[in-house]
């Protein structure tokens, strides 16, 4: 027997909240991720929605030109569309390399979370979906691997608050990646972040894995 789709909201790191959502199935509802910045979304996929308008996050460092040789810097600003090159490990897979490209970060409606059942806990707030693609790029073998840490950045440079979700979204998908994501192999995925209001975007994207998020400094790299 199916049952409803249920959210638990519970407290992240830096005072800003981190929901979870449980589709329809015999998923249980996962707990919220944090790190330094705090909220991580999970789950999400593709579906019609209007674009967000980008803009510049207060945090971040220099511009990287597209598809820039080496490894992304902890700060580094790309716009959306541009690729940095990342560090990847997962588990017990170390010495991976992915191209990490922020396609595109696209508002959705209050009604796409209805499914979710967070009810009053996403009262007035906006979903936006952050679109991205990973290659992968080095010569170590990344099947069955998650790919998270992409949170929504706000107009100030803070974070959006994200929602991860067990099951399938139709709306932002986000699988791990797929047996036999050897070097060339690419997927397309999606984060949820949260606006606090109509009259606040989420401007671009943050991806905070490791080693970024293991920094002092706490910086990651940034889209906009």
């Amino acid at each position: 027997m199916r049952r409803a789709a249920t959210g638990v909201i519970g407290l992240a790191v830096a005072g800003t909240l981190t929901l979870t959502g449980c589709k329809n199935g015999n998923e249980e509802v996962a707990p919220a991720q944090s790190s330094a910045p705090a909220a991580q979304p999970s789950q999400g996929g593709q579906d019609s929605a209007q674009p967000g308008t980008p803009a510049s996050p207060s945090t971040g460092g220099g511009q990287a030109p597209a598809g820039a040789a080496g490894q992304a810097k902890p700060g580094q600003t790309f716009k959306i569309g541009e690729t940095a090159q990342i560090p990847f490990s997962y588990g017990s897979t170390k010495g991976g390399t992915l191209a990490l490209t922020v396609t595109a970060v696209e508002q959705g409606q209050p009604a796409d979370l209805d499914s979710l059942k967070l009810g009053d806990k996403v009262k007035g707030m906006i979903p936006y979906y952050v679109r991205y693609t990973v290659k992968n790029i080095g010569t170590v073998d990344l099947s069955y691997a998650s790919v998270g840490h992409i949170k929504g950045i706000l107009p100030d440079g803070s974070e959006a608050q994200g929602v991860s979700v067990i099951g399938k979204f139709e709306k932002c998908k986000d699988e791990t990646l797929p047996k036999g994501f050897t070097n060339g192999q690419t997927q397309t995925s999606c984060a949820i972040a949260l606006a606090p209001s109509a009259q606040t975007k989420v401007v671009g994207a943050e991806y905070w894995g490791d080693p970024y998020n293991n920094l002092s400094d706490g910086k990651g790299l940034f889209w906009k």
